[in-house]
């Protein structure tokens, strides 16, 4: 039986900068003064006043303050998308598990020439795609490694071809840390590589390769990736070209609240700009059989640090609830703490799995759960248009006595 953990071993070494773990700067232990200044905040966002960074820093280091801030949050939600929440049916195809990027809190990538390396031949995306298209997928989410053997040609032929067959299917597909990685190997500039992939049938990008934008946590990750700067110029750039983007970050590894709401702050900042993100999605670190440490995130951190996007992202209009990592009765929880919006069905998904979250839905098992949280459920399409609102249920609810 093969090791799963050996791929590990290989060129590790190389890849990782070791360096000491931010470390935190401690914080008063007064909870009465604490909770009364995070109750300040809550007012003065209902005044009209714009979270600062130091707020959401406050709020984050606040978890008395959770139920409120949920609250809060969720009356936001409601006011702006009303009691629909809406899901996208689609799968996410891994390409290529081949990366020369190494990052530590991750389970999936293989090194250049490892025994269970691949990269999928055309056939076989079309075959998975055609299985999604046939379960109602309006959506095909295409990521994989950093493929060093992979130029720029083999992406255009990739999308070229799933479009051609596909035609009416939203490709959403190469993260930011993969389209810096394709001009890279590719020798092209941000912009053409961006202009070409777009021309031969990229309709939109995943947020993937952001973890925490701040650079002091990324370098602890793994030396190779992308800077925080160089993944929001991507999406600046994408966002210039015509293309929309969702917004993410993975957290619950060395990073602090100050780092997350560094995070939130870049992400406020550029959507200030151009307006080009649809989502934002959060979760905690699945640490698997990785070789990451976690700072142990809890279920309050993921809830309030949604919770706080929700209220910090005022100008990106949709928050997912992150169920495959979390567990969908979390997801349902989230419901009511700002998000407004259940993912999708990754009726396929390699990467997050490969690290330990095993969770799965399908679409019947996602409309019941929006539908058991007590909202309407409505399926939507990437750019988040409604395409049929569900009907309220005839039978009991989850968790509901006949």
């Amino acid at each position: 039986m093969r090791d799963p953990h050996k791929h590990h071993t290989a060129g590790r070494e190389l890849a990782f900068r070791r360096g000491s773990a931010p470390a935190p700067v401690p914080r008063r232990s007064d909870a009465h003064a604490d909770i009364t200044a995070c109750r300040a905040i809550l007012e003065g966002l209902g005044q009209g006043q714009r979270m600062t960074q130091a707020d959401a820093e406050q709020l984050l280091a606040t978890p008395a303050i959770l139920n409120e801030v949920g609250r809060d949050a969720g009356a936001w939600a409601r006011e702006h998308t009303g009691d629909i929440i809406t899901y996208c049916v689609d799968t996410n195809i891994s390409y290529t598990n081949v990366c020369d990027v190494y990052c530590r809190f991750c389970a999936f990538w293989r090194t250049p020439g490892a025994p269970d390396a691949y990269v999928l031949t055309p056939a076989r995306l079309r075959h998975k795609v055609s299985t999604a298209v046939a379960a109602g997928a309006t959506q095909i989410l295409l990521q994989g490694g950093h493929n060093p053997a992979l130029g720029i040609e083999w992406y255009e032929a990739m999308l070229q071809d799933l479009k051609g067959a596909f035609p009416s299917l939203q490709l959403h597909a190469l993260s930011p840390s993969e389209i810096h990685h394709i001009r890279q190997v590719s020798g092209c500039s941000l912009r053409e590589t961006l202009s070409r992939l777009h021309a031969a049938g990229l309709d939109s990008l995943p947020g993937g390769g952001a973890e925490v934008l701040s650079d002091e946590v990324r370098d602890h990750q793994s030396i190779r990736k992308m800077s925080a700067d160089q993944w929001l110029e991507v999406h600046k750039v994408a966002h210039q070209e015509g293309l929309r983007s969702t917004a993410t970050m993975m957290f619950g590894t060395v990073d602090l609240p100050r780092h997350r709401t560094e995070h939130l702050q870049r992400l406020r900042t550029l959507q200030d700009q151009t307006g080009g993100f649809t989502a934002f999605i959060c979760w905690t670190y699945q640490q698997g059989p990785t070789v990451m440490e976690g700072n142990g995130a809890t279920g309050v951190d993921y809830l309030l640090t949604s919770a706080v996007a929700r209220l910090f992202l005022d100008n990106i209009a949709n928050l997912q609830a992150s169920w495959p990592t979390q567990g969908p009765a979390m997801g349902q929880v989230a419901l009511w703490y700002g998000a407004n919006d259940f993912g999708s069905t990754l009726l396929e998904e390699n990467v997050v799995s490969a690290a330990g979250a095993l969770h799965r839905m399908d679409e019947a098992a996602i409309v019941r759960a929006i539908q058991g949280a007590g909202f309407i459920a409505a399926k939507r399409t990437t750019l988040y248009d409604i395409l049929h609102v569900h009907p309220s249920p005839t039978e009991p609810l989850l968790g509901s006595k006949a």
